[in-house]
């Protein structure tokens, strides 16, 4: 699998990072399969959280014998100062790491979460130079994200960036152009840049019991579609890399289409954002 330089981190992650949201509601057995299939694919970088459910438990246990092998990077949706910190070290313990690569402000969606996060930013660069964490990011999950870290990267010195790149929000003229100015900025300053959601379709629209996928999203299912959408992602100027979808069954779809990686001509990429405007966006996440 292609690799590119995620920003100044110096990292060459692959263009496919393997996302822990996969692993939420997993058991040992499918933890197990789907760690295999992106480590033979050859997926360097590894993106988890607390937030994804069983995610650290089930995932912590195989990183010791592949710890040289990955980039990992952590989250907290923390804003109380000791709560971040306790966080970070319950999911050093978890992950079986004595530090992470990146740790990240996790689903930063507002200039009021911003706001409200300060704390959290200020512990977090703090374990940064004491080596806890190597590089920090920031990360976000609605379509008011770009403009938010528009502001945030006038305030903080983070490393990395992530946020939704698929051909539905591209389609909104707003969000497009908050986005492109901060993909410019993350260019300027040399920060990696990934791209969540590149699976996504549409809200879902059944029940609950009837939701084919564990993303809270209805994802693409066909290699195509999904293929489309990971070379959407990946061929937009200045991204460097894609969150796999947290779905098990989708996984080896993302992989096979990152494996294979070719960009996309702008008239096809065009065609992409085309074919997904009538289609509603994801977001807001549903509470």
């Amino acid at each position: 699998m292609q690799t590119r330089r995620l920003g100044r981190t110096d990292h060459h992650s692959t263009i496919a990072i393997l996302g822990g949201a996969a692993f939420g509601t997993a058991d040992e057995a499918s933890t197990e399969r789907g760690l295999r299939q992106a480590l033979d694919a050859g997926v360097n970088h590894l993106d988890i959280a607390p937030q994804y459910g069983a995610a650290e438990r089930l995932v912590g246990p195989h990183i010791p014998a592949i710890r040289d092998q990955l980039f990992v990077a952590c989250k907290t949706m923390r804003r109380n100062a000791d709560g971040v910190r306790a966080q970070l070290e319950e999911s050093l313990t978890k992950l079986h790491c004595d530090s992470f690569d990146l740790y990240q402000l996790h689903a930063v969606t507002t200039i009021e979460d911003l706001d409200a996060r300060q704390a959290a930013a200020d512990v977090i660069f703090k374990a940064r130079d004491e080596g806890l964490v190597h590089h920090v990011g920031i990360t976000g999950h609605n379509m008011t994200v770009p403009a938010t870290f528009n502001e945030a990267l006038k305030r903080h010195d983070f490393d990395t960036v992530m946020f939704p790149v698929y051909a539905g929000v591209w389609a909104d003229a707003g969000y497009r152009a908050e986005a492109e100015q901060l993909i410019a900025t993350c260019q300027e300053r040399d920060l990696g840049v990934m791209a969540i959601k590149a699976a996504a379709r549409r809200p879902w629209s059944q029940g609950a019991d009837e939701r084919f996928a564990t993303t809270w999203y209805e994802p693409y299912t066909d290699a195509e579609q999904v293929t489309r959408g990971v070379r959407f992602a990946l061929s937009t100027p200045g991204v460097t890399a894609i969150c796999t979808p947290g779905d098990l069954d989708v996984l080896p779809l993302a992989l096979d289409a990152a494996t294979a990686f070719e960009p996309m001509a702008g008239a096809e990429w065009q065609a992409a954002i085309e074919a997904m405007a009538t289609e509603p966006v994801i977001f807001p996440i549903p509470v």
